[in-house]
């Protein structure tokens, strides 16, 4: 698998926002690199009860040290795009502030309407 295609699959409907890729780093044995890391930064996961949730607080300073010290070479982008999360942190302050946009903003969510194959499948059937 491509890497930004790992990166497109782990930002799906289970995170609020898409995910920013800041390094990539070649390994010739991911897996073990990963789990290296896991360890390192063990007391930082999130989720303390399901250690199959690997996400960990900390900042892109803290894993840039620990490869660094591991004597992988890497190019790291440490500002992050974060569009989805900038334009959101926007929205908010701005239906926060107008009443009319958050009306508008409303009406938008409102259209949405997940894809839901039984609803199709009944609609064509009758």
């Amino acid at each position: 698998m491509e890497p930004l295609d790992r990166v497109k699959e782990l930002g799906d409907a289970s995170v609020p926002f898409e995910f920013d890729g800041h390094a990539m780093i070649y390994s010739g044995d991911a897996p073990k690199l990963e789990n290296e890391l896991h360890k390192q930064f063990m007391l930082m996961q999130m989720n303390k009860v399901d250690p199959w949730k690997e996400f960990f607080k900390l900042g892109l300073t803290d894993i840039s040290a620990e490869i660094i010290k591991l004597g992988i070479t890497t190019k790291w982008t440490m500002i992050d795009e974060a569009r989805q999360y900038r334009e959101s942190l926007a929205i908010e302050q701005s239906i926060a502030n107008d009443i009319k946009k958050m009306e508008e903003w409303e009406k938008f969510q409102m259209q949405y309407e997940p894809e839901n194959p039984e609803v199709e499948e009944m609609e064509a059937t009758t």
